[in-house]
């Protein structure tokens, strides 16, 4: 006898079917139970409307929903014409561009697992991720990247092919390892001649249990794991945030966080599959501002950094704004924070308040979020590390609300969100729908939903140390939750500080408030067993240089910025100022200057620019010691 589970109810939101029983599964959007399955229903359905935006030579150009399916296709395709089998690994070494999202898709799609390699990661450290994650194909976007290959190419033994994407300074190039995507391409078009039904045969094949996708945690406390995410774990993901956020057909979005992650991963590679939305990719994180203002999303998500960036600069000008400049930003963030907390407690504005804003926005606060490419913002998204309450106050008041939400690579990039509903500044938000938190007796959090991953690539070990004996994921963060749901982060447990004298300190309330200063990009607080705390920083460069030329400092490079008195001036009454804020146990004693611009290349960041404590503290030992001897 079969017997037939019967489907879990279906809610339509913003045009999309989704579950409305999220505790089970399967989790279905519009019918379909994976991302293949969508992903090919969408573009059936949209054809030649725009899917993706990018810019070539300076002008933005289109792709169709059309091309996104040709491309993956031919992409999935030419990797099973060169011997890619269901179940095999298949990496992508590049910055955010259209042809990453091609691969993700035609990779998943014929049944492979797509895994992202940072584009800062060392040629060692491709090796091992090639090797450990045992990758059969290797995409790479240009020379650069290619280069990595060649100098380990001895330690990559199982690798068969290298696919470049851009072969701008490579003619004449020739190695029997590595080909062109025009190559890979035209395997594709073959095979798709002799085998027209294939790839929709093989996206019919896809089942909630497969893994899609290899995610490798950051490696701060050990070598990188793979974390294994399966199409169900993504389904769940999409269903439980659309049902709490709007997504709409006609938003667009600006991608530029490494697609490596997986908060960008779920934010612009699969969200607008679900949503129809359109994405722009940026053209480097370092354009990124620009191409903000060109785009002007409606939706947009980032890492505490970029929006600290936002603000900084714009405080600023603030400070070299005329007497009356001044006097209308002020008026205007007063009356822009007036009316955000009527809001954010869940009460009307007054007509007083309304009236006020409606003044200001149009006199000052509509310009500045035209200047900054947030005129059409309709939420703004911040995850992957903590964010200052005062931060996300601001841009409430300037009309551009941004939320914080938490998540992790092991559940699968999503575990509570704010809404514009439901918004508490300070908490990370409520469970999403279909999930359950609770507190352990050490204070971590532990989470259980259908996102949890299915465990680390070939280390069953690791994934039985991050499970509970009843199931729940360990997350190593801790926290609370209130009498409404919403949960808030007090730190790492790793990370907790207890003094000599018996104190615990969690120290990123203090970090977060330090970095909401437009001179300190980030900041490690210590004393773990020491009577006092005290901090390595990490100034601005941009902000702290035009303080150092405005106020006649000399220096001559960034290490010579660091140590003038001027500046060790400006930081020290930048973390007074915060230590008025803290008991005494929770202030900072000392600090030291860091003296190297650190980028995500050094060891010293993660590829989303969180400085690795442990790290940081190791290299920097000498530097803690001086301020404790």
């Amino acid at each position: 006898m079969t017997v037939h589970q019967p489907l879990p109810p279906q809610i339509v939101v913003n045009g999309v079917s989704v579950n409305a029983d999220l505790a089970r599964g399967p989790y279905l959007i519009d019918g379909c139970d994976t991302l293949p399955k969508l992903f090919l229903a969408r573009c059936r359905e949209l054809g030649q409307r725009v899917a993706q935006r990018e810019k070539e030579l300076g002008v933005w150009l289109s792709w169709s929903w059309a091309d996104f399916h040709d491309h993956a296709r031919l992409i999935g395709l030419g990797l099973v014409a060169l011997g890619l089998k269901r179940g095999d690994v298949v990496s992508i070494l590049s910055e955010d561009r259209k042809e990453w999202v091609w691969t993700d898709f035609g990779v998943q799609c014929v049944g492979g697992i797509a895994s992202g390699v940072y584009t800062t990661d060392s040629a060692s450290q491709l090796a091992y991720l090639v090797n450990d994650s045992g990758t059969r194909f290797l995409f790479v976007e240009n020379d650069e990247q290619l280069d990595k290959f060649l100098s380990a190419e001895a330690n990559m033994t199982g690798m068969e092919k290298v696919i470049v994407i851009d072969d701008d300074g490579l003619a004449g190039f020739s190695h029997d390892r590595v080909m062109f995507i025009g190559e890979l391409y035209d395997h594709g078009r073959r095979f798709l001649k002799e085998n027209p039904e294939f790839f929709e045969q093989e996206i019919a094949k896809s089942r909630p249990g497969d893994v899609a996708l290899l995610i490798y945690t950051s490696g701060t406390t050990g070598m990188p794991k793979g974390a294994m995410i399966g199409h169900g774990n993504i389904m769940f993901s999409l269903s439980s945030s659309l049902s709490m956020v709007e997504a709409f057909p006609t938003d667009e979005q600006v991608c530029f966080l490494p697609l490596c992650h997986i908060l960008e991963r779920l934010f612009s590679g699969f969200a607008p599959i679900v949503s129809r939305a359109t994405v722009n990719f940026a053209e480097s994180p370092e354009t990124v501002f620009d191409n903000l203002r060109e785009v002007g999303p409606h939706t947009f998500v980032a890492v505490p950094r970029v929006w600290e960036k936002v603000y900084s600069r714009l405080a600023i000008m603030r400070l070299e704004s005329t007497r009356i400049g001044r006097f209308a930003y002020d008026r205007a963030l007063a009356s822009g924070r007036a009316r955000a907390a009527a809001i954010v407690e869940g009460r009307k504005p007054s007509l007083m308040q309304e009236l006020s804003w409606r003044f200001w926005d149009l006199a000052v606060l509509a310009n500045l979020r035209r200047m900054i490419g947030l005129h059409r913002l309709r939420r703004g998204g911040s995850g992957a590390a903590p964010i200052s309450p005062d931060l996300l106050g601001w841009y409430h008041a300037i009309g551009a609300p941004v939320l914080e939400g938490y998540g992790m690579t092991e559940s699968s990039g999503v575990i509570s969100i704010n809404t514009l509903a439901n918004n508490k500044p300070g908490t990370v938000g409520k469970a999403v729908r279909g999930a359950e938190l609770r507190i352990a007796p050490d204070g971590e959090i532990h989470y259980r939903a259908g996102n949890v991953f299915l465990g680390y690539w070939g280390k069953p070990d690791k994934t039985a140390e991050t499970l509970t004996e009843d199931g729940w994921l360990r997350t190593g963060d801790v926290g609370r939750l209130d009498n409404e749901g919403y949960l808030t982060i007090t730190g790492r447990i790793k990370d907790i500080i207890i003094t000599a004298g018996g104190k615990n300190v969690t120290p990123a309330e203090i970090e977060n408030r330090l970095k909401f200063s437009p001179y300190i990009a980030d900041a490690v607080i210590i004393g773990d067993k020491r009577k006092f705390l005290t901090a390595l920083v990490m100034i601005d460069q941009e902000n702290v240089e035009k303080f150092a030329s405005d106020n006649r400092v000399p220096f001559s490079d960034f290490a010579s910025l660091t140590r003038a008195e001027k500046v060790r001036d400006l930081i020290g009454a930048e973390i007074a100022a915060v230590n008025a804020e803290f008991a005494r146990v929770e202030q900072i004693k000392d600090f030291r200057l860091i003296d190297v611009l650190l980028t995500a290349e050094d060891d010293e960041l993660t590829a989303t620019m969180k400085l690795k404590r442990a790290f940081v503290e190791k290299k920097h030992a000498a530097l803690i010691e001086s301020m404790y001897n």
